[in-house]
C-alpha cells in the first residue's frame, strides 16, 4: 500500500537535491539522507511483513522486483546520458566518459568515483555526468545484503533482528563519524559509513506506535530538515555527525505520520506532490546530466535563467520516463529468468559501451580557427615533485626530503607554498641547475604560504596544514637559505567569522613575515599567476581561441616587508592568452602549465638578479 505522505517524502527529497545541484540551496544535497532512510523503513518493512505472513523471504522474487523498479529507468538515462555527452562534452573528456559509464554500469560507482576522487589533483575536475549514480549504488549495495541479512536475524527471532538492526546501525555511524574526519572522500561515497542512515529507517518498524503522541513531534522533523537545507553547504563535514540532523528528522517525520498536522497534510498530499513523488526516482536520475552536459559544453557555469530552465527540462524528462518507461516496465508481468537475461544483457552492454566510448578519446586538439594543435597529455603534464611525491598531499603534514640541483653546493633557495608555489618548481630547478645551487622544495596542496586558517572542505584539515606550515618554517629555519621562495593560491574562501577579505589575507601574511623573519637574507613572494574563468584545455578542445581568452589577472595582495615578483606582464598584455609564443599557458583552470613556466625563465631569472640573488 503507497503511504501519501512517504510520496510527498520522496518529492521533497529529489527538489532538494535538484536544486542543490542547481545552486539555489546550499544544503539540498540532504534529499540523498531523506531518500536513504524511506528506503530503509520501506525496504526493511516489506522484508520483515513476507517473513511474517509466510515465514521465508523469497529472495529471487525480492531481487527481481529490485531489477525491475531500478534498472530499465537507470540504464535508458545512462544511455541518453552518454549518447548526449557524445556529441556535446569535448573529445578529450571522452576518456573519462566512458570509464565513469563502465563504473554506473558495474554497480560498483561509488567505490570507483571514491578511489579516482581520492587524488586531490581531481577534485576539481569537469564534473562527470554519471557522478550522482554514486547514491544508487550504495542502495544497490544494501539491497544485495540487507534481505539476506535480515533472513539470518530471523532464525533467533524478532528480538534478534531488532539488535542486530540496532547494532550494525550503531556501528555504521561510529564508523561514518571516524572517516569523516579522517577519509571523508570514502565516507561520502561507501555503503558501510552510510548503512545506518538506512537502518535508521529500519528501526522506525520497531518503535511503538504510542511513542508518536505528542502533536509537536513532527514540527521538530521539518525544522530539523529545514535548518540543515539553509545551514549545511558544500563545506560541512558529511554525512558524519552532521548527517544525523537530517537522518533523525527524517526518522521522526515517518514515525510521525499518523498525527502530522493538516498543513503538512495538505502540503504533501495534494496532486503536484505526489506526481514529483512519483517521477522522483527518474527526476533524481536526470537532474544532474541535465545541468552538467549543458554547463560542461558551454565551458562555463549556468546562469540562474540557464538553470531554472534546465530544472523544468529535468521535470519534463522525468515525467515522461517514468510514464513510458518506470511504470509500465515495474507493473508488467516479465518471467524471472528474462528479469535475470535482461539484467545481464544491459549490464555487458553498458560495460562494453563504456569501454567503446574511452577508445575513441584522443589527446591530440586542433585549436577552432587555427593551425595550432596540442597534445593533451603535454598540456596537463604536472611539475616533477608530483611524480617524485615531493607535493604534499591531503592529509601530510611533511615534505620529504625533496632537494634538486647541485646537491654539493653551499648555496641553498627553498621554494615554500602551496600548488600555486608549485606551479614554479620547472623553472627554478632549469635555474638552479645552471647556476649551481641547490633547490629545496616545501609544497603542499591547498596549503597556502600565507599563513591563513580555512575551513575544512572534503579531505582538505586546516590542521594538517598548521602542522604542515610549522614543520616547513622550522625546517628552513635549520637550512638558512640564501633566499626562500614563496607563493600562494589567492582566492581561497575565508572561513566564517572573517568579514574582511583583504584583512584575513594581510594578516595571514604578517604571521608569515614574521614566522620567516631572519630565516634568510631574501624573502622573495611571487604573486598570484592570473586566474581561468574556464578549464584552458578543456576550452581549446570544444571553442575557439577567443572564448578561451577570458583569464583575469589577479590583484597583487603582498604586504611590505617582501620581496616582490609580479608574473601578471609576462602572461598578460591587454588579455591574458590562453596559446602565447606556441604553448597553451594553463594546464587546468588554476595552473600554468610546465611550458609556460619553463617559457618565462628568462623573466624569473631577471627579477631574481634585480632582487640580488646569484650575485
Amino acid at each position: 500500500m503507497r503511504i501519501l505522505q512517504i510520496q510527498g517524502l520522496r518529492a521533497l527529497a529529489a527538489l532538494l537535491v535538484t536544486i542543490f545541484h542547481a545552486r539555489l540551496l546550499p544544503g539540498g544535497f540532504i534529499g540523498v539522507d531523506i531518500f536513504y532512510v524511506i528506503s530503509g523503513y520501506l525496504i526493511t518493512g516489506l522484508i520483515l511483513r513476507e517473513i511474517e505472513n509466510t515465514g521465508r523471504l523469497d529472495l529471487q522474487t525480492f531481487y527481481q522486483r529490485r531489477i525491475k523498479r531500478l534498472l530499465p529507468t537507470s540504464v535508458f538515462v545512462l544511455f541518453v546520458t552518454a549518447i548526449v555527452g557524445l556529441f556535446v562534452l569535448p573529445v578529450i573528456t571522452r576518456d573519462a566518459l566512458g570509464r565513469d559509464l563502465f563504473a554506473a554500469a558495474a554497480y560498483i560507482s561509488n567505490y570507483l568515483f571514491a578511489w579516482w576522487e581520492n587524488d586531490y589533483q581531481n577534485l576539481d575536475a569537469t564534473p562527470s555526468p554519471f557522478i550522482h549514480y554514486w547514491s544508487l549504488a550504495v542502495e544497490e549495495q544494501f539491497y544485495v545484503i540487507w534481505p539476506i541479512f535480515i533472513l539470518f536475524l530471523s532464525r533467533y527471532g524478532k528480538r534478534a533482528i531488532f539488535r542486530g538492526i540496532a547494532v550494525t546501525t550503531f556501528l555504521s555511524l561510529l564508523l561514518s563519524i571516524y572517516q569523516t574526519q579522517t577519509s571523508p572522500i570514502w565516507a561520502f561515497y561507501s555503503l558501510p559509513t552510510r548503512a545506518w542512515e538506512l537502518g535508521f529507517g529500519a528501526l522506525l518498524l520497531f518503535v511503538p506506535d504510542t511513542f508518536w503522541k505528542n502533536r509537536f513531534i513532527p514540527w521538530f522533523g521539518v525544522i530539523g530538515i529545514a535548518v540543515a537545507s539553509f545551514r549545511f553547504d558544500e563545506k560541512s563535514a558529511f554525512p558524519g555527525i552532521n548527517a544525523l540532523l537530517p537522518v533523525v528528522s527524517t526518522a521522526i517525520l515517518i514515525g510521525s505520520i499518523s498525527i502530522w498536522p493538516r498543513a503538512f497534510n495538505d502540503l504533501s498530499n495534494n496532486r503536484i506532490s505526489q506526481w514529483l513523488g512519483a517521477i522522483s526516482y527518474p527526476l533524481y536520475l536526470w537532474h544532474w546530466p541535465a545541468l552538467v552536459l549543458p554547463s560542461s559544453s558551454l565551458g562555463r557555469p549556468l546562469r540562474i535563467r540557464e538553470r531554472i530552465f534546465c530544472i523544468i527540462l529535468t521535470i519534463i524528462l522525468a515525467h515522461f520516463t517514468s510514464k513510458y518507461i518506470e511504470q509500465p516496465i515495474r507493473h508488467k508481468k516479465i518471467a524471472g529468468k528474462k528479469i535475470y537475461q535482461f539484467f545481464a544483457a544491459t549490464t555487458i552492454i553498458s560495460l562494453i559501451a563504456g569501454f567503446v566510448i574511452s577508445s575513441t578519446s584522443t589527446s591530440i586538439i586542433n585549436v577552432k580557427g587555427t593551425n595550432y594543435k596540442f597534445n593533451l597529455v603535454d598540456v596537463m603534464q604536472k611539475p616533477a615533485v608530483y611524480g617524485d611525491n615531493c607535493h604534499s598531499n591531503y592529509g601530510e603534514t611533511e615534505s620529504g626530503e625533496c632537494t634538486y640541483g647541485d646537491l654539493n653546493s653551499k648555496t641553498t633557495i627553498v621554494l615554500y607554498g602551496d600548488s600555486h608555489a608549485a606551479q614554479w618548481f620547472p623553472t627554478l630547478l632549469e635555474i638552479a641547475n645552471e647556476r649551481g645551487f641547490k633547490l629545496v622544495s616545501l609544497t603542499k596542496s591547498a596549503c597556502p604560504s600565507v599563513d591563513v586558517p580555512r575551513a575544512d572542505q572534503g579531505a582538505y584539515k586546516n590542521i594538517h596544514c598548521e602542522k604542515w606550515r610549522d614543520k616547513s618554517v622550522a625546517r628552513i629555519k635549520q637550512i638558512r637559505p640564501a633566499a626562500v621562495i614563496m607563493s600562494s593560491y589567492q582566492h581561497f574562501t575565508p572561513p566564517s567569522g572573517y568579514s574582511d577579505e583583504n584583512k584575513w589575507w594581510t594578516d595571514g601574511q604578517k604571521r608569515l613575515l614574521t614566522s620567516l623573519r631572519g630565516a634568510s637574507d631574501h624573502l622573495v613572494y611571487i604573486s598570484d599567476t592570473p586566474r581561468p574563468l574556464r578549464d584552458i584545455p578543456n576550452c581549446l578542445a570544444s571553442r575557439d581561441v577567443k572564448s578561451c581568452n577570458t583569464t583575469e589577472r589577479t590583484p597583487v595582495k603582498v604586504i611590505r616587508g617582501f620581496e616582490v615578483i609580479n608574473p601578471a606582464p609576462w602572461l598578460c598584455t591587454q588579455l591574458c592568452p590562453a596559446i602565447q609564443d606556441g604553448y597553451v599557458v594553463y594546464r587546468d583552470a588554476s595552473h600554468i602549465s610546465v611550458a609556460a613556466a619553463l617559457a618565462l625563465k628568462p623573466q624569473l631569472e631577471a627579477a631574481l638578479l634585480a632582487k640580488g640573488l646569484f650575485s
